[in-house]
């Protein structure tokens, strides 16, 4: 007998047709071989069951693995959706993953690129080869073209603290808190260029249309105070950022969980009733309002811009009481605002004294997350408006390290005076370094996205305590570099979340704001 005759099934059914059953072939095949006479019954079922190897084709083999791999696949999606049907987490509701040590956030972000090696990380390398070409890559051409010899800091730095951090002499009120912040010297990124910089820093992609890690925030944990918003952003009263909102946006999130900007220099517009409409009219009004939409929002569930702009008004409702409340500065004592230096006679020192004001204030009364901006985008003149000194490194330091000192300094005792640092997680963050030469023919530096520094201090932060390093002259993350996602990877840990599980379902893929990358950085846990 010719096994090549041999098939599963009917010979009357045509290979690979859709009626083929297996099952049926197994008892037929069973049957064949428990007869008394299987020569005879094999023969005599010819026509009715046969065995056909060539289903047994490297092909067919090939096809049905395919087949099998992909229901393994699907059997793992379905088991981690279980697992999450099964969770006791739900976003929103005040919950985290597990015990967190944070339960707010402050974020300080100065853009422009502040430059390490002025500020955070003391290289006395620079001061020993002043002058000289920086071994290796002496005809570097960086993002505004060729670099000329290396450059020492025009200022001294001194050791702070019980801990003994050198830190930069510009910067006396923030050397008091040494002893309490943990710098992250091998930061590195992914673009040398402001707007994408900026935006990479809030929410771990270098392209627009993601959620800033404050919306994640506010979409984890939600409101604390129903009266205020989960996440506020406090641009600098020179300017907003690059790239502007996308860095406090809301991407693919309900647009509820974007940021609303206020400042001291820009209250929420519009809060107050006019006078001519009267306290029933407007309560009237906002009722018929609020069913129409309603009505609506039920129609079109997937409308989440309506949505969010029904939340909005109803915050802004309950915002008419809350909001001239928080923002009412002059309730403050004369010495608090003479300990932030709200009547600097500096006026942009000022402006920022009373925004850093205003963030404690929002974060004494339940805001979860506040960014706020010392600085704005570039402007006609490199580093006139932010950190980004090319060319006049020297006074333009000397111009934006007044502002930013004091006033950050006393926003971070006064949150370790009233017991909210306990519980607050505080960052300071900027988009990139900057290189350890000059800029041929100018007094500044270009940009460095290879190496630069972040800190964080207060909620289960260990103080006093430098993670990482730049090689000797700061050009390059050379000692335990470290991402923007394994910055996150760390915030959302103290924050009591496992980054990679706290995700959002968009266009085919559970997205995250660490991507598919970073770990959390353990060494500087307390």
């Amino acid at each position: 007998m010719n096994l090549r005759e041999f098939s599963f099934g009917n010979p009357t059914r045509e290979r690979g047709n859709s009626d083929f059953h297996p099952t049926i072939a197994i008892e037929d095949c069973n049957t064949l071989l428990t007869s008394n006479n299987a020569d005879e019954r094999l023969e005599n079922d010819m026509s009715k069951t046969a065995l056909d190897l060539s289903l047994l084709s490297r092909r067919n083999f090939l096809g049905n693995m395919y087949t099998g791999l992909a229901g393994v696949g699907l059997m793992h999606l379905l088991h981690n959706r279980a697992q999450a049907d099964q969770s006791d987490w739900q976003p929103g509701r005040g919950m985290s993953h597990f015990p967190p040590k944070a339960k707010r956030v402050l974020q300080i972000f100065c853009p422009g690129a502040a430059s390490h090696m002025d500020l955070w990380e003391y290289k006395p390398a620079l001061e020993k080869y002043h002058g000289k070409p920086l071994p290796g890559e002496e005809n570097f051409v960086s993002f505004q073209g060729k670099n000329g010899n290396l450059m020492k800091s025009p200022w001294a730095f001194a050791p702070a603290g019980e801990c003994g951090k050198h830190m930069s002499t510009l910067m006396p009120h923030m050397s008091r808190h040494a002893d309490d912040i943990a710098f992250l010297h091998a930061m590195h990124s992914k673009t040398n260029t402001h707007g994408p910089g900026c935006v990479f820093m809030n929410t771990g992609h270098p392209t627009e249309g993601f959620p800033s890690a404050g919306a994640w925030l506010s979409y984890a944990l939600g409101s604390e105070n129903d009266n205020l918003p989960t996440y506020v952003a406090i641009p600098d009263i020179r300017g907003e950022p690059p790239n502007g909102k996308a860095n406090w946006a809301n991407g693919f999130l309900p647009a509820r969980h974007q940021a609303m900007m206020m400042s001291d220099q820009q209250p929420i517009r519009n809060l107050s009733r006019p006078p001519v409409i009267s306290q029933a009219e407007e309560t009237a009004s906002r009722k018929l309002l609020d069913q129409l939409n309603r009505n609506f929002a039920e129609a079109n569930p997937a409308n989440t811009d309506l949505q969010a702009r029904i939340a909005a008004y109803t915050l802004a409702a309950r915002m008419q009481l809350s909001a001239p409340e928080v923002s009412n500065l002059s309730s403050e004592s004369r010495a608090t605002h003479e300990f932030y230096g709200t009547h600097d006679e500096n006026d942009l020192k000022a402006a920022y004294a009373r925004n850093c004001l205003l963030a404690r204030r929002l974060l004494e009364r339940g805001v979860r997350c506040v960014n706020l901006y010392c600085a704005s985008r570039a402007s006609g003149v490199d580093g006139l408006l932010n950190w980004d000194a090319h060319k006049t490194l020297k006074p333009d330091y000397e111009r934006h390290c007044p502002i930013f000192d004091q006033p950050t300094a006393a926003l971070l005792s006064d949150l370790k005076q009233s017991g909210l640092l306990d519980d607050t997680l505080v960052l300071w963050t900027t988009e990139f370094g900057r290189m350890p030469t000059h800029q041929s023919g100018t007094a500044g530096r270009d940009h460095n996205p290879d190496g630069f520094t972040c800190w964080m201090m207060g909620a289960g932060v260990k103080g006093g305590v430098s993670y990482g390093a730049t090689d000797e002259f700061g050009r390059r993350a050379e000692v335990h570099p470290t991402t923007v996602w394994d910055f996150y990877a760390t915030v959302l840990h103290l924050l009591g979340f496992d980054h990679e599980q706290l995700t959002w379902y968009h266009n085919g893929l559970d997205r995250r704001l660490t991507d598919v990358h970073g770990h959390v950085v353990e060494e500087i846990l307390a």
